[in-house]
């Protein structure tokens, strides 16, 4: 197969669909902002940004860098090429400290490309003299540099190298009999570029130093390390600078290129490839935004509301209805008693009815929570958390724990507020109350009629006067029954609503739990599970956004 046929490509990128998956890697990089650790979104930052500047500059040049070793003879290729003595030559030693550029064409249209590259201006060489000959035609729009050696001594060429080689449209790795098979060429370089295959060329060089018959055989043993990079299919070129004709595929492969427009567009194709397959353990299944389930939310529920006082306060709401409930039914004699004794709600400086929205409330008196109970809510939000992101990557683990505590400063004044303000109903008046209590009213009212009865007749009788006579009920005056029977019937009635004042008492309890409940379920899922829903959503959206990416 033909250098030329190797480099021909059914499939060229579309621009706007490179752009687009540019665009999903920034979209990606926004939502997971926060979420991952920055040093792993450092590639994805850089290629946005490359692919950003290179798509908005020149689609008419295409960059093409001879990379090398000390001694390989790239920069005796890029005069051989330029057909001018452009780059200073050397041997023992790194010659090449700053990049050089030969542009095929109109210089001016390419100097922005340039600027951007970082080849300084005393280093830029035109071949637009020679464009009338033929020869010369067909790379018009070619922008050839010459790197430092990237094995320099000089830790500064080195850098720039690397710099370089992630600016580049194309890469011509040029190596030499002598150093093809060097570690430090192929484990640091070569294998970097297994997601740039389009766009990598390697060369052998200086094959005038090598016997006809051992051409081929150098030619296949490159060829087997470089299918070990997985740079399989690569184009592999042999060439020397002493001889045109022996440079005759390489240029081949260059005016195709030139002429293709692609290679800038493999380039950045390439690297969002490779950008997605770095982040790949980034994301996993899709989950639902509300993948936390209701036991998970209950469990949470149940912590809190055990460290906002939610028993403490309905045990005083049932203790407090029975407070109420009796002095509202009790013997009218012995109300006064009850209401010296204090109200059980009243002492947590609860409110009795409800609270208009917007309306401030005052601390309320519930018990802080012990360290029992504040370990019980640090379980339950690590529960939260994990069972968030059991089905995500690892990576995920850290910022959903995080946005579960995110907001925990703010709960216990959020609990607080949330019971402070929670209507437990202990401001109305049952129906019933006002019926009992009308009739302890009565059988009282008929017991002290009676008493003063007994009284008045008590009183005829000392002044002497006639005494009264008593309307009887069988054989006991009316007044003694009106007494006794009150008395009695004040007790009795009081004995009979006991249990009625206790089973209303433990539904007050079970009302006032279910809506203390209620409001720390809105607390949990406002200062926790909604910041973790908010980091699950984004987990959503950075997957699509990398499918997006990578499609």
């Amino acid at each position: 197969m033909s250098i030329l046929s190797r480099l021909r490509r059914d499939d060229e990128i579309d621009a706007d669909r490179l752009s687009d998956r540019v665009d999903a890697i920034g979209r990606f990089i926004r939502v997971v902002d926060g979420h991952l650790p920055e040093q792993r979104l450092i590639a994805a930052h850089t290629v946005v940004e490359r692919a950003g500047a290179r798509l908005a500059l020149s689609r008419d040049h295409t960059v093409v860098a001879l990379a090398g070793a000390t001694g390989s003879g790239k920069s005796s290729l890029f005069n051989a090429l330029a057909r001018l003595d452009l780059s200073p030559v050397g041997v023992r030693r790194p010659t090449t400290g700053m990049a050089h550029a030969c542009v095929w064409g109109n210089l001016q249209g390419a100097n922005r490309l340039l600027d951007w590259v970082g080849v300084l201006p005393r280093h830029r060489f035109i071949r637009e003299s020679a464009l009338d000959g033929d020869d010369e035609r067909a790379l018009r729009g070619l922008v050839l540099l010459d790197l430092p050696d990237f094995d320099s001594v000089e830790r500064s060429h080195r850098l720039e190298v690397d710099r370089l080689l992630g600016l580049v449209d194309l890469v011509v790795w040029v190596v030499d009999p002598q150093k093809y098979a060097d570690r430090v060429v192929h484990t640091r370089y070569l294998q970097e570029f297994r997601n740039h295959k389009d766009v990598t060329v390697v060369v052998l060089n200086q094959i005038d130093r090598l016997p006809p018959d051992e051409v081929e055989r150098v030619l296949t043993d490159l060829r087997k390390l470089l299918d070990e990079d997985q740079l399989d299919g690569v184009p592999l070129v042999a060439t020397t600078a002493l001889r045109q004709s022996a440079i005759t595929d390489l240029r081949g492969m260059l005016e195709q290129t030139v002429a293709e427009r692609q290679a800038s567009l493999r380039r950045l194709a390439g690297d969002v490839d490779t950008v997605v397959d770095q982040l790949s353990d980034v994301v996993g299944p899709a989950v639902a935004e509300d993948e936390i389930d209701r036991s998970t939310v209950r469990e949470l529920t149940d912590a809190l509301a055990v460290a906002a006082g939610v028993p403490a306060v309905a045990e005083a709401t049932e203790h407090a209805y029975r407070h109420r409930a009796a002095q509202a039914t009790g013997w009218p004699v012995v109300r006064g008693w009850r209401r010296l004794r204090p109200d059980p709600l009243r002492r947590l400086h609860l409110p009795e009815g409800p609270v208009e929205p917007g309306e401030p409330v005052g601390a309320t008196s519930v018990p802080d929570p012990n360290a029992a109970q504040r370990a019980a809510v640090g379980l339950a939000l690590r529960t939260v958390a994990d069972r968030a992101s059991a089905p995500l990557p690892d990576l995920w683990s850290t910022a959903l724990n995080t946005a579960a505590r995110s907001r925990l400063r703010d709960v216990p004044d959020a609990l607080d507020r949330a019971v402070a303000s929670t209507n437990l109903r202990m401001d109305e008046t049952p129906a019933w109350w006002r019926v009992v209590g009308g009739l302890q009213w009565l059988v009282t009212l008929a017991a002290v009629g009676g008493l003063l009865w007994l009284a008045a007749g008590y009183a005829v009788r000392v002044l002497g006067l006639p005494e009264l006579d008593y309307p009887m009920v069988g054989v006991v005056p009316l007044p003694t029954v009106l007494l006794v029977g009150g008395l009695l019937a004040g007790v009795l009635i009081g004995f009979l609503v006991r249990p009625l004042i206790r089973h209303a008492a433990r539904r007050a309890r079970r009302r006032a739990e279910n809506r203390l409940r209620a409001a720390v379920t809105e607390v949990a899922r406002e200062h926790i599970v909604a910041p973790v829903r908010t980091v699950l959503h984004a987990y959503a959206e950075a997957r699509e956004a990398l499918t997006s990416a990578g499609s």
